[in-house]
């Protein structure tokens, strides 16, 4: 070919070309041109699903359809091949309109055959989205116009997943996601292949295949011709023939759950749980949540006789801080009892339940540790004065008993010797909202003055179960994959609680292990299950003013599980008693759900690497001195807990001829030691007040004890040496600086202290260990006899 033929041949392709290019291009433009996806021409149902993927609730769209929107990727892969074999075998090659489909389908019907569809699943999505009427030739003509619009506007994945959400499934029901959940109850994503085949036949007549006994063999010989051709193109799936040919069972819409109804309206209410997506993946578990309705249903039916109508429970695991389980109300459909009100949401006195909490942060700011002896009398606090809810006092009792006891007054003695923080400011830091200012509750607030949710209540003992760290409540999760979360360990992610407080340190590690050591020790109301109680509990009861309010929280297991009966009204019950109405029905749902999770078991209760046991004297919770009878181990946090030598118990000679005291010198044949408690006066009576008078001492006493310090000599201490400075290097770990003292024959502990906090004890000659950080102490070693000696030391950092 020479030159000019050339040219001519580039002169007639140029135009062409040139129209390719600007069609290409406007198609590029049109492709990548900002448009509103497909899904928002609809308004789509929600659904709340449990921890299993097991329905919960499934709402109606705007439009009082069920349809949830649900993406491609979540959708069973055989669904959609099954759904493009019967509609649209062409479906990725095709323009949006398969010409020989049309001409074909054309033919058949309008030669009297029987009436045949030539439509593409573009044609059908056009149908659908623009609700065209097809069945005049004008109608088909604008059918094609806008399935050609559809693509080349949209992508054939964002086509097919339109079509498969809004394809028709009989009576209001609407694409494959409201579908599979009301038809198999289960999502789309988890279909398998006979339901998944079931799906993609009935789109095509959803009058005649959807529901009803006469639909049953129109739809099976569907499916089964679908099948056939399914096999032809998957011989391996010839397997699953007996599967596939077996009855159908489709649920309806009137078979739709309503489960959990409380916890699935406030989380359908709540948009900032899961701002994103139409199936809120819910932490619940609908076992648990059925036992605990179970149960609670049973406890009221059992007690109305006393008037109690109505409770509300709430059950979280604490590994993850996820609620398992939520009831708002005894009935939710009630409205004798306001049973559409979700109690966990509502805020109400919580009683004594509080009390743990002040304990635990006396032991943090080293007001007592769990046997220091507390004052249980009538005592006033100003204009206020708490009595105990039994109306009788103790008189003298240790921390420990005092909280398991839940008396009044120790525990408003000791909230008022708080200090930053106060309870108030615990509370506010923990979360705690709608609070009124901290001079409107006073010391009430000890004794339930105030007002919290169940949710605020669970989440301050989930605090104690992860050693003194508050984290936030979740009930929502999303599936892995979609982002966002934390990754647990049954392939979901917790879904940040977006406004909620986050995670904070309230009390120590120490602390809060104490405070459970304590509440484990609280008999359970049932005595003769305790002693065949799997795993402990840790519980404490509340009963909040006039009797409105019954409470029980505790901790079992992995779980928290907190438990009220009263009124939503406020009206009042004697019968309202945390210990009589609540704590049955607490210890009712641990055991079903201990019975109900046989392999339960109890997160390591692992002691704190910096708190010890110690042994004091049991009467007065100090270091026992020589003449101290009983002792007993209690917990100890060094460098916090106040500790010093008992002084109560000392022996006293007495004549045995008078039965007075001996003062030396005297006649040892006829003396005899006798010990005896000297009580301050005003604790002595309280001891005769609560009925337990104690043995008077000798009006004039010779001590031999602990009174007599100026008798014998006081430890020398041998180690460290007087004026001795040491050293650490920065970055090293502090060297260990070795405590000994000699002291007499009759001593037999000695007692060493750190500018006044206790470090331990050893016997005279044997040298405790310390590992002091930089700084000045002053080192005491006090003896058994109340003897002591003292020593300046100073460690100094280098480099």
């Amino acid at each position: 070919m020479n030159a000019s033929a050339l040219r001519r041949l580039r002169a007639r392709l140029t135009v062409p070309l040139l129209v390719v290019a600007v069609l290409a291009a406007l198609l590029l433009v049109l492709r990548h041109w900002p448009r509103p996806p497909l899904a928002a021409a609809f308004s789509t149902s929600r659904a709340v699903v449990d921890m299993q993927g097991r329905l919960l609730r499934l709402t109606l769209a705007d439009d009082d359809k069920y349809r949830l929107w649900t993406p491609l990727p979540a959708m069973s892969p055989e669904l959609v091949e099954a759904v493009l074999l019967h509609e649209d075998r062409h479906f990725y090659v095709h323009p949006g309109v398969n010409p020989a489909a049309l001409l074909r389908a054309g033919v058949r019907t309008y030669a009297g055959g029987a009436r045949q569809g030539g439509s593409t699943i573009t044609m059908q999505l056009a149908r659908l989205f623009y609700r065209l009427n097809t069945r005049s030739p004008w109608g088909k003509a604008r059918q094609i116009a806008r399935a050609v619009e559809l693509e080349l506007l949209y992508s054939k994945a964002q086509i097919l997943e339109a079509y498969l959400n809004l394809a028709p499934y009989g009576q209001n029901i609407e694409g494959v996601g409201a579908a599979s959940l009301i038809y198999f109850n289960r999502p789309p994503r988890s279909l398998g292949l006979a339901e998944a085949l079931t799906l993609a036949v009935i789109p095509q007549s959803p009058s005649r295949r959807a529901l009803g006994d006469t639909q049953k063999k129109s739809l099976a010989d569907a499916r089964n011709r679908l099948y056939a051709r399914w096999v032809a193109r998957h011989p391996a799936a010839a397997d699953q023939a007996g599967l596939v040919r077996l009855p159908l069972h489709l649920r309806g819409t009137a078979d739709l759950p309503f489960r959990a109804p409380h916890a699935a309206a406030m989380l359908l209410a709540d948009r900032t749980l899961a701002p994103a997506g139409n199936v809120l993946h819910s932490t619940l578990d609908l076992k648990l949540q059925q036992t605990l309705e179970r149960q609670i249903q049973s406890h009221v039916a059992r007690e109305r006789r006393l008037g109690i109508a109505n409770a509300s429970a709430m059950l979280l695991d604490t590994r993850d801080m996820s609620v398992r389980a939520l009831v708002g109300s005894a009935d939710f459909f009630d409205t004798t009892i306001d049973g559409q009100v979700n109690g966990a949401q509502a805020r109400r006195s919580p009683g004594s339940t509080l009390k743990p909490f002040i304990y635990g942060l006396a032991l943090d700011q080293g007001l007592l540790h769990p046997l220091t002896v507390l004052k249980d009398a009538p005592t006033a606090f100003g204009p206020f004065t708490p009595e105990n809810f039994d109306g009788r006092f103790a008189g003298p009792i240790p921390a420990r008993e005092a909280l398991i006891k839940s008396r009044n007054v120790p525990a408003v003695a000791v909230s008022a010797r708080l200090a930053q923080p106060t309870l108030y400011q615990f509370l506010r830091n923990a979360g705690v909202a709608r609070m009124q200012s901290e001079k409107h509750y006073g010391l009430g607030l000890a004794l339930g003055g105030g007002e919290v949710t169940m949710e605020e209540l669970v989440r301050l003992y989930a605090m104690l179960a992860n050693r003194g760290v508050a984290r936030p409540v979740r009930y929502v999760r999303t599936p892995e994959g979609t982002g966002g979360g934390e990754v647990r360990a049954n392939g979901l992610r917790a879904e940040p609680a977006e406004g909620r407080a986050a995670e904070l340190r309230l009390l120590s590690e120490e602390a809060s292990f104490i405070v459970l050591d304590i509440l484990r020790d609280n008999p359970r109301p049932d005595l003769a299950w305790s002693a065949r109680a799997r795993i402990p509990v840790a519980w404490k009861t509340g009963t909040s003013w006039g009797f409105r309010d019954a409470w029980t929280v505790g901790v079992f297991g992995p779980y928290v599980l907190a438990v009220w009966v009263g009124n939503f009204d406020g009206q009042g019950n004697p019968a309202f008693v945390g210990l009589q109405a609540a704590a049955p029905l607490f210890f009712q749902i641990v055991d079903a759900v201990v019975a109900t999770q046989p392999a339960i078991t109890e997160p390591a209760f692992r002691q704190p690497p910096n708190l010890r046991r110690i042994e004091v004297c049991a009467a007065s919770g100090d270091l026992p001195n020589a003449d101290c009878p009983l002792r007993a181990q209690t917990w100890f946090i060094p460098g916090k807990s106040p500790i010093a030598l008992s002084t109560l118990h000392r022996t006293v000679a007495i004549d045995t001829r008078t039965g007075r005291p001996a003062c030396p010198p005297h006649d040892a044949a006829n003396v005899r030691m006798e010990v005896y408690e000297f009580w301050p006066s005003d604790l002595a009576q309280l001891f005769a007040q609560a009925g337990m008078p104690r043995r008077q001492p000798p009006a004039a006493s010779c001590v031999v004890g602990a009174d007599a310090t100026a008798a014998g000599a006081p430890p020398a201490i041998t180690s460290p040496l007087r004026a001795t400075t040491y050293t650490q290097r920065a970055g090293a770990e502090p060297q260990v600086i070795a405590l000994a003292a000699a002291a007499g024959a009759d001593v037999h502990a000695l007692h060493w202290f750190a500018n006044g906090s206790y470090l331990g004890a050893a016997a005279p000659g044997v040298a405790l260990g310390w590992r002091p950080g930089p700084g000045a102490y002053v080192l005491r070693a006090v003896d058994d006899r109340g003897r002591s000696s003292a020593r300046d030391v100073r460690v100094e950092l280098i480099e």
